[in-house]
């Protein structure tokens, strides 16, 4: 039995960045003689085992076969014949597809090395075409090492999968894991930029895929393009340290100039609405997390009005807060503001503009939270007030405090 460190840890050692996790593969090895070492089973589809002492994964050395459409459709195949080469030749990309011995010796079949130094992700060999998380894996990679290029002929053979209907095998919890994982890399841009390349961003996303070509005013934004602007504001997420529920939002946040009436161009009123119901259906099918869904929709929603703010009395920033549930939930609405700054720094020549309403209604938050809201109440049913003219009352004394802060 040998064991080798394969796939990520590798790759990440060779471009000098930290290493968290280390993935083994066995060769020569039954599951039979791997438990009778000590190691705990834990695959469901082929083997893999965790080892008794460091519980790291090992995995014994395997070949596949494609059997159906989609990525469930595979057969695989282990026992102690399959060599570290044949295991090697299944794997994504090249830069994944080198192994490491115990003493360091490396393993690299498929040019791994000079793919890193040429910072090119490349494609193992033909049986990529067979499954199609392999485009979304390919596109997160590429968000995550975004100095590096997709070779031609890879980003071909991504496109026949794309016409072959391949991606649309896909299920929705396996393209929103992918998709949740590349929006959380530092250019989460050259996520969208790669599937749409490939033609997978207009089966898998066309609510976003619809933004490309369509013109908005260049006096607000001088990127003029609404797709070019969805990737500024994702990376100004990314710059800002957003959550993923608020980079999920400003994905979803635009959604409705894609229905915007040519004839209506560069202006897009009442998109609000629009991008509100298209970022429900966009986070229903794709089975988001409800955190996620539901920041998307307040932030397509009311991102506009966040952005006027500024220029509100005091009673427009109350109901604001209200329409928001800030009150109850003041760290959605934290990340709310954070999604919406991204939204104003995205625009070419902007990124380092000040923005002022989200500082402004952190504060308006704070006074207005800092009344006693039940002290309030009880002297508004000491004057006889019941039901809503007591919120009317706490809503009044919220917005003496913000106009006397603000």
């Amino acid at each position: 039995m040998k064991t080798w460190v394969v796939g990520g840890a590798v790759r990440d050692a060779l471009l000098g960045r930290p290493v968290h996790d280390r993935d083994w593969v066995v060769v020569g090895a039954t599951p039979e003689q791997m438990l009778a070492q000590g190691y705990r089973a834990v695959g469901k589809d082929f083997p893999v085992f965790l080892h008794p002492d460091t519980h790291e994964e090992y995995a014994l050395a395997r070949t596949e076969r494609k059997t159906a459409p989609g990525y469930h459709g595979f057969v695989f195949h282990a026992a102690p014949d399959v060599t570290l080469e044949d295991d090697l030749a299944r794997r994504d990309l090249t830069i994944n597809a080198i192994a490491q011995a115990p003493d360091g010796t490396l393993v690299d079949p498929h040019g791994g090395r000079q793919d890193l130094a040429a910072r090119v992700l490349r494609h193992v060999g033909p049986a990529f075409v067979e499954d199609p998380v392999r485009i979304l894996r390919l596109a997160r990679f590429a968000a995550r090492f975004h100095d590096f290029s997709v070779a031609p002929e890879t980003m071909a053979l991504m496109r026949q999968m794309v016409a072959a209907g391949e991606v649309d095998a896909l299920v929705p919890e396996r393209v929103w894991q992918e998709l949740a994982r590349g929006l959380m890399e530092d250019r989460p841009s050259r996520l969208l930029e790669v599937l749409r390349d490939c033609g997978a961003l207009q089966r898998l996303l066309p609510e976003a895929d619809r933004l490309w070509g369509v013109p908005q005013p260049p006096e607000h934004h001088p990127e003029v393009d609404t797709g070019a602007h969805l990737l500024l504001v994702l990376d100004a997420a990314a710059a800002l340290g957003a959550s993923l529920p608020a980079r999920w939002a400003c994905l979803c946040h635009d959604l409705g100039k894609g229905e915007t009436p040519a004839a209506d161009w560069p202006r897009h009123i009442a998109h609000e609405a629009r991008s509100e119901r298209l970022a429900r259906q966009l986070s229903v099918r794709l089975k988001a997390t409800g955190e996620a869904t539901e920041l998307a929709l307040l932030v397509a929603r009311e991102h506009t009005n966040i952005h006027r703010s500024p220029d509100f009395g005091a009673a427009a920033v109350v109901r604001l807060l209200e329409r928001c549930d800030a009150f109850r939930r003041p760290q959605r609405f934290a990340d709310a503001l954070l999604a919406c700054e991204a939204d104003a720094r995205g625009r070419a020549g902007l990124a380092e503009r000040p923005y002022p309403a989200r500082g402004l209604l952190l504060q308006a938050l704070t006074e207005a939270c800092s009344i006693d809201a039940a002290a309030v109440a009880a002297r508004a049913q000491a004057r006889g007030a019941q039901g809503p003219a007591i919120a009317d009352a706490i809503r009044i004394a919220r917005t003496d405090a913000v106009a006397a802060a603000l």
